[in-house]
């Protein structure tokens, strides 16, 4: 999917991303916890026009997989070296997740840097040490190496998530293997412990909340985030998971390219409007 780089971020650190390339206005994909890029090729190849960024954060993917340091601050800088490198300008950041929660942090931080946000089964974060800890001895828990793909699928199960984990296993001579550790999957997620309210009410960028009708938060707690940053346009996708963008494919594609707009138009503006100046089609 496109071209392949390694960007050396520092410390030792090395940030992956894939580029569709072309002359078409740059949209930059994060991935969720122990995922990957390779789940968004399909994305990236369905926004024909855009030229499509597909990064891979640290702890993940290709990108350098054993980080010693996992706190938000040196995640948000990472995405901002990738695309201060590669786009020439402003991006429409998209987030899935941990990605999603990554390009909040970004779009607080470095404005300049992103001109709309697309967050994907995301908040403004809040977790505990002993989930984190019982997701560590998860991953854990998987018998690696696979000796194949078909013994991972069997193991982990039906689903698109488990599909996509098989998928982008790691080929070896010993077998196959994740392309992540569950200590950095346990370590990354500490950052998220505490909420990050006021850097999400400081998002300037116009912002598109997508959530799964079967996801991961309560109809209080999507209500409550978008209601605290008013402006905040939100799309539910019908019986989609905490992966819509894997098992709602469709109707992902169909919101991602009504608010990122025709790639064609002239004055690059999106095809919709702030929720306060009327209601879109499956949009409020």
């Amino acid at each position: 999917m496109g071209k392949q780089h390694l960007l050396d971020v520092g410390s030792g650190v090395q940030i992956n991303y894939f580029d569709t390339g072309g002359q078409g206005p740059p949209v930059v994909i994060l991935h969720g916890l122990a995922g990957g890029a390779k789940e968004f090729f399909p994305t990236a190849r369905a926004l024909t026009g855009f030229r499509t960024i597909l990064l891979e954060l640290r702890g993940h993917g290709r990108s350098t997989t054993r980080p010693v340091d996992l706190s938000r601050d040196v995640f948000v800088a990472d995405v901002a070296h990738v695309i201060e490198t590669a786009a020439a300008a402003p991006v429409a950041l998209v987030g899935q997740s941990l990605g999603g929660h990554t390009a909040m942090l970004v779009a607080a931080k470095r404005p300049d840097l992103v001109s709309r946000l697309v967050l994907l089964e995301s908040g403004a974060g809040g977790s505990s040490q002993v989930e984190n800890m019982q997701l560590g001895e998860f991953f854990r828990s998987w018998p690696v190496p696979f000796s194949s793909r078909t013994a991972a699928r069997e193991f982990l199960g039906a689903g698109p998530l488990a599909e996509a984990w098989a998928d982008d296993l790691k080929e070896t001579a010993a077998g196959y293997w994740p392309r992540f550790h569950p200590d950095v999957m346990a370590g990354t997620m500490d950052g998220l412990i505490q909420p990050r309210w006021q850097e999400w009410q400081a998002v300037s960028a116009p912002t598109l909340v997508i959530y799964g009708e079967n996801g991961m938060f309560s109809e209080e707690e999507k209500a409550a985030f978008v209601s605290s940053r008013p402006g905040t346009l939100r799309v539910d996708l019908p019986a989609a998971s905490h992966d819509g963008h894997l098992d709602a494919f469709e109707p992902w594609i169909a919101a991602l390219r009504t608010f990122l707009g025709n790639p064609q138009s002239p004055d690059g503006e999106p095809n919709v409007k702030a929720a306060d100046k009327g209601r879109q089609p499956g949009l409020h």
